[in-house]
């Protein structure tokens, strides 16, 4: 399946916000960190705001190691999510729209003062 995008850098605040995550929830690697927000911005109800968004930190993922073995799933629910907002599945639309999510969910994960381990992050789901 033909992903979103290719590669990708996130911005230098969703740089610093992970890297905050990452010292509390003990996972060391940016694409779990990555997938986990992504899938947080799925789930709110709203279209995330187009923001422009810098790509001006050091940290770069490319689209498989992001998804990992949920690649497919995650370019097939952000197409669902473009088609519900009324968006479009065109690949301009799809690439803007992951970067948005991204750096919502990146954001929320991050402004979550619960958000202490590992294990609060499970907790989330079960909200």
């Amino acid at each position: 399946m033909e992903p979103p995008v290719e590669r990708f850098r996130l911005s230098q605040t969703a740089k610093e916000q992970l890297t905050k995550l990452k010292r509390q929830t003990k996972i060391d690697q940016w694409n779990i960190l990555c997938r986990w927000a992504f899938c947080r911005s799925l789930a709110e109800p709203t279209i995330p705001s187009p923001v422009p968004l810098p790509a001006d930190s050091n940290v770069e993922l490319v689209w498989r190691v992001f998804g990992g073995e949920m690649a497919d799933f995650l370019t097939i629910a952000l197409k669902q999510r473009c088609e519900q907002d009324g968006l479009g599945t065109d690949p301009e639309t799809l690439a803007t729209q992951f970067r948005l999510h991204l750096h919502r969910g990146i954001g929320y994960l991050a402004g979550d003062s619960d958000l202490k381990r590992i294990e609060d992050l499970i907790q989330i789901i079960d909200n």
